[in-house]
C-alpha cells in the first residue's frame, strides 16, 4: 500500500493529502463558483445537500488514501490558503487504466498554471514509484478550461487523445467526454 504523500511545487504551493479538515474551504470554493465546481465534480446532485455530499467525498478520500486506489490533494499557497484540489481516483472508463485524473482550482487562483504544475508533481511522483500506470483524463467537451488544461497535460506527458467521445455515466445518463490517456513511464 502506498500512502498519499505531501508534495510541493517549487516552494510556491503545497499539495497536502486531502482530508475532512478542509471541508469549510471546499464548501466556500464550491459556493464561489458552483458551475466550475460541478464541471470538476459532475457527480454532485443539486437536489441533495451539497455540504453533506462534499463531506462524504472528503471522508471517502481520507479513508481510501492508504489503499492506493486513489490519491487526492488539497492545493495551498505558501500562506496556507486553499487554492483547489487535484488527484487521481478510480472512476475508470477503460479496464487497462489505473487512475483517472481530476483537478479543480478556485477562481482567485486560476490562470496561474497551478493545475498543470500540480498534475506534473503528481505524475512525477507516480512515475518515480516505478511500474507502469495508465491515467485517464475525461473532460466534458463544453468545459473549455478543463479541455485547455488537459491538452497541456497531454502534451507535457506525451499522452494520446481518443478521437471519438467516450460515454460517461452520470445520474443514469450517458454524457460524451473527450478522453486523454497518459502512460507512465512517459515515452520520450
Amino acid at each position: 500500500m502506498t500512502t498519499t504523500p505531501q508534495l510541493s511545487i517549487a516552494g510556491e504551493y503545497n499539495l497536502r493529502p486531502a482530508n475532512k479538515a478542509i471541508l469549510s474551504s471546499v464548501i466556500e470554493a464550491f459556493n464561489e463558483d458552483p458551475d466550475s465546481a460541478l464541471s470538476a465534480l459532475p457527480w454532485i446532485d443539486l437536489r441533495k445537500d451539497i455540504n453533506h455530499q462534499l463531506s462524504d467525498m472528503l471522508f471517502d478520500i481520507e479513508t481510501a488514501s492508504d489503499e492506493d486506489r486513489l490519491h487526492f490533494w488539497s492545493i495551498h499557497d505558501s500562506a496556507g490558503t486553499f487554492a483547489g484540489m487535484v488527484g487521481v481516483g478510480d472512476e475508470l472508463q477503460f479496464a487497462n487504466s489505473h487512475y483517472n485524473l481530476g483537478y479543480w482550482v478556485k477562481p482567485s487562483f486560476r490562470n496561474k498554471g497551478i493545475a498543470i504544475r500540480s498534475v506534473d508533481s503528481i505524475l512525477s511522483w507516480l512515475e518515480g514509484r516505478g511500474g507502469n500506470f495508465r491515467i485517464e483524463v475525461a473532460v466534458h467537451p463544453h468545459n473549455d478550461a478543463g479541455l485547455a488544461t488537459a491538452e497541456k497535460i497531454w502534451l507535457n506527458w506525451n499522452g494520446q487523445t481518443l478521437e471519438d467521445f467516450v460515454g460517461v455515466e452520470l445520474f443514469g445518463r450517458t454524457i460524451p467526454h473527450k478522453v486523454y490517456l497518459i502512460d507512465l513511464p512517459r515515452n520520450g
